[in-house]
């Protein structure tokens, strides 16, 4: 039990699971979980990333593992094309193989196994991890789809460009990045919070991550996995384990090593993230199979996770 990788997790899997069974009884209705969904995204989380970063320098930032995350990211994502096709369900599907649970699941795992140093390389991460990998799905779904229609004859332009700086907007005024891009720009002033700030957003900070791994498993319980479990568990194991061997491959390729390293494999490994329903639904394709993967792909995460960190002690 004194094992990190075990310490680490075992909160993780025992707040996930007080989630579920909370859910199944009722105690946590359906209804509720878009209001205790919003309390996380919108006061937690910004509370959590702003206060963390505010402290943070610009020269004290790795981007070269978070450049080398992308690289395993694009490299997946392309395989995945050119195995399915260019076709909305391809785009799809490759969004939910390299898409990763971040923020819910990833900073409470990150900050309990690698402290407040992991945690700035991950919020590194987050602040472009959506405007990057959603950018690049919305091109890619845009070009799929004006292909399709024009295979099937439909009249009609899309308006691409509109569509690709939306995407765009909405990966940086996001209440995820902003919070991270606002705390680094207030860092660089060199002042400091005062205390009637500063203790507010270090208690709502202190929340997120209980909270949030409840309501993700109060959402587990709402998932019906059925006829597409799977399909659902190829799409689970590309996520949960092809993209964090692509990552560490690169990673002793390029000779980087540590902590860096180290919490960017782990982020590849961590269960797939909640956007990729959105993106299934907005191109109407692949609803059902997308979120059977989110529950599978979390599930199978408890066990892929532990694998993927006991393997990355041994490289540290």
């Amino acid at each position: 039990m004194n094992s990190p990788v075990v310490s680490a997790l075992l909160p993780v899997v025992l707040l996930i699971a007080i989630g579920f069974i909370a859910g199944k009884v009722n105690w946590i209705r359906a209804e509720s979980l878009k209001d205790l969904s919003n309390l996380v995204f919108m006061v937690l989380t910004p509370a959590l990333l702003f206060r963390t970063m505010s402290t943070v320098h610009v020269e004290q930032l790795n981007f070269q593992p978070v450049a080398m995350y992308f690289v395993a990211a694009l490299l997946l994502f392309a395989a995945m094309l050119l195995w399915r096709g260019l076709n909305r369900r391809s785009a799809v599907l490759a969004l939910a193989s390299t898409f990763s649970n971040t923020v819910m699941i990833g900073i409470p795992l990150i900050g309990l196994a690698y402290g407040q140093t992991g945690l700035v390389t991950l919020f590194t991460l987050i602040s472009v991890h959506a405007l990057v990998l959603l950018t690049l799905s919305t091109i890619v779904l845009e070009m799929a789809a004006a292909r399709e229609d024009r295979a099937g004859g439909v009249g009609g332009q899309r308006n691409m460009a509109m569509t690709v700086l939306s995407a765009i907007q909405g990966g940086i005024i996001h209440p995820v990045p902003l919070p991270i891009i606002l705390g680094l720009l207030f860092a660089q002033t060199g002042l400091v919070l005062p205390s009637v700030v500063d203790r507010p957003l270090q208690l709502l900070g202190s929340a997120f991550g209980p909270v949030a791994l409840v309501l993700v498993g109060a959402t587990l319980t709402q998932v019906q996995v059925g006829e597409h479990l799977k399909k659902a568990l190829g799409i689970s194991v590309l996520k949960n384990l092809a993209l964090p061997a692509i990552m560490a491959a690169l990673g002793l390729v390029f000779g980087m090593s540590g902590l860096p390293l180290t919490v960017m494999i782990v982020a590849a490994a961590l269960p797939m993230g909640a956007n990729v329903f959105l993106f299934a639904q907005r191109y109407e394709v692949a609803q059902e199979l997308v979120t059977a993967s989110m529950a599978v792909s979390t599930v199978l995460g408890l066990a892929t996770i532990t694998l993927v960190m006991s393997l990355v002690g041994l490289l540290g």
